[in-house]
């Protein structure tokens, strides 16, 4: 939501479910929505209330949204809809037995409705009442969604059967966050670009100087042992040869390029540079499958979002000459969204977290539930 105006600012993952909800509407059903917003603390906060999307909802689906904003009257509400009716609950989230995984308020939810769908990936991570409990009161009526069944497709093409060359973009801020899909790719990729903050955490580990770069000590030794595997797995590691520094971390800061492991003390790497992007857009033109999951520098500032937008690019011209993308939510899709790319890759995930944890090798829960 705009802070603001307090209106949908993005509808992606409105409009994502919206076919799901359609066609449970086209096929006699009544529909009771389920869904959160934020991380409210001590239980209701006005900025987090799904009130504020029912005009929204409402329109993408060309229907009346009724609103129920008490979870106790909730079940007296849901028993009075007919076919072809919605209901939107107020955010799970402002009821404490929700990120509890509680099973008395998963009950209350499951007495809402005679079958159960889950359409939301981007929590599919959380054990939640919401998106796991709910589950077994459903035994042979639980299901997934059209959004929930694309998002898995997607990645299971990139997880179990990439054409090869097959090219995994990671970037971000930090080693820490990305260092169990880094390992589990170099099972599957040809070749891995690193980029962002956490670039610089790997020119540490080769005896590069970094000024005031983003640098996780405790992470050396991780680095040297994803070195040491994609070695002997045969996996090309791509690394920033030039950087973009700046003096502070500000938008407005002088700004240089220089040799990534000769950065000077005071400045920082806030992008990659453009022989990186050159090196970079090498391998991505020649790939089949991509996965880019986190951007090369700070982005959301115009003086560091060139890094960014030109591995955009080269991953759209690479989909426009045949190549399979996947972009990995997060910071990814909006990089994708704000420079109008998003019709020009094979997908967008809706999912940041849940897309992460699913190509370290985990199980999600959400999903498991489903089975």
């Amino acid at each position: 939501l705009d802070k603001t105006t307090n209106l949908v600012q993005d509808d992606k993952r409105i409009r994502a479910a919206i076919p799901t909800i359609k066609h449970i509407l086209s096929h006699g059903g009544s529909v009771v929505l389920l869904s959160h917003f934020g991380r409210p603390k001590n239980g209701p906060e006005a900025k987090f209330s799904l009130s504020q999307i029912v005009d929204t909802v409402s329109d993408l689906l060309s229907c009346p949204v009724s609103f129920c904003e008490d979870f106790n009257e909730a079940p007296s509400r849901a028993a009075t809809l007919i076919s072809g009716e919605v209901m939107l609950l107020e955010n799970v989230r402002f009821h404490a037995g929700e990120t509890q995984g509680d099973l008395h308020f998963a009950s209350l939810l499951a007495s809402l409705g005679n079958c159960y769908v889950n359409d939301a990936f981007g929590s599919a991570h959380r054990a939640h009442a919401s998106t796991t409990q709910i589950a077994t009161f459903f035994p042979n009526d639980r299901m997934m969604g059209f959004l929930m069944e694309a998002e898995l497709l997607n990645a299971q093409r990139i997880l179990k059967t990439p054409t090869r060359p097959f090219t995994a973009i990671v970037g971000g801020a930090k080693v820490s966050d990305k260092v169990l899909i880094i390992e589990n790719l170099l099972t599957i990729a040809s070749d891995i670009i690193i980029g962002g903050g956490m670039a610089y955490t790997f020119a540490k580990a080769q005896g590069g100087e970094i000024g005031n770069s983003l640098f996780e000590a405790d992470r050396i030794e991780v680095v040297l042992d994803i070195f040491k595997k994609a070695t002997e797995l045969g996996v090309s590691i791509h690394l920033p040869v030039d950087s973009v520094v700046a003096d502070s971390f500000a938008e407005n800061a002088s700004t240089q390029t220089v040799d990534t492991h000769h950065i000077p003390d005071g400045w920082m790497g806030l992008d990659i540079g453009r022989a990186s992007i050159q090196q970079f857009q090498e391998v991505i033109l020649k790939s089949k499958t991509i996965l880019w999951n986190g951007p090369m520098g700070v982005f959301e500032w115009n003086a560091f979002a060139r890094g960014t937008k030109e591995i955009a690019l080269s991953v759209a011209t690479a989909t426009e000459q045949g190549a399979f993308s996947l972009i990995g939510g997060g910071d990814s899709a909006a990089a994708i969204a704000k420079f109008g790319l998003a019709d020009r890759v094979s997908y967008i995930s809706t999912g940041g977290g849940a897309l992460l944890e699913l190509f370290e090798g985990k199980t999600l829960p959400g999903i498991n539930a489903l089975d």
